[in-house]
């Protein structure tokens, strides 16, 4: 690909399945992306035995470790500065962190829903889909977005819907919610390679190739 790899850190959580996803697709040659960081906010992640396979530097920055939000976040993103990324990717991240101004428009996140619908504090994985079911939502989806200092509330970079069946589960919805995510944000991080997402308030325009 033409495009110059774009330097990223990836935060994880847990399973790591967003991490995985990234890096199937950058070893196919389909993503210009090189992942320079993998931060973890749990020691135990699953998603670092993938940075680790892929000799990926990663490190894990615990909340309980520190007094603050404000803390906590200024670690984060000193690491990610020392690594030299331009954006960093929240993929499977579940712990509010504060942008610093350097890293305003540069933080992105993937949401297993469609935002503003069933998203914010306490809307995570499987809590998502139990949600969309329940209400009885006919379309679910998910959302690459920018990162502002609030859950799931920067402005959206673009969407992906998926149908909600009469027969679904919290996990067959998750596994087509998946099977979208994994187009959704690769695209969102190619875009950003590319330079063609300018962010306009709270809009964010896609300029032509």
């Amino acid at each position: 690909m033409s495009t110059t790899p774009l330097p990223v850190a990836v935060l994880i959580s847990g399973g790591g399945t967003t991490l995985k996803n990234l890096l199937d697709k950058i070893a196919a040659g389909t993503l210009p992306v090189a992942i320079r960081l993998v931060i973890s906010s749990k020691p135990d992640a699953r998603g670092l035995e993938f940075a680790k396979a892929a000799g990926i530097p990663h490190i894990v920055v615990e909340r309980k470790a520190y007094a603050s939000t404000a803390d906590f976040s200024e670690q984060i993103f000193e690491r990610c500065r020392a690594a030299g990324v331009a954006n960093v990717v929240m993929g499977g991240w579940l712990k509010l962190v504060e942008i610093p101004d350097d890293f305003m428009g540069r933080v992105i996140n993937i949401h297993p829903g469609l935002i503003p619908a069933f998203c914010g504090k306490g809307f995570y994985g499987h809590h998502v889909h139990e949600a969309v079911l329940e209400y009885g939502a006919k379309v679910s989806g998910c959302t690459v977005h920018f990162v502002d200092n609030e859950y799931d509330h920067g402005p959206i970079i673009l969407q992906q819907t998926v149908p909600v069946l009469d027969d679904d589960t919290p996990e067959t919805l998750a596994a087509r919610v998946f099977d979208a995510e994994c187009c959704a944000l690769p695209e969102a991080l190619r875009l950003l390679a590319q330079g063609r997402l300018r962010l306009v308030g709270r809009k964010v325009r896609i300029e032509k190739e």
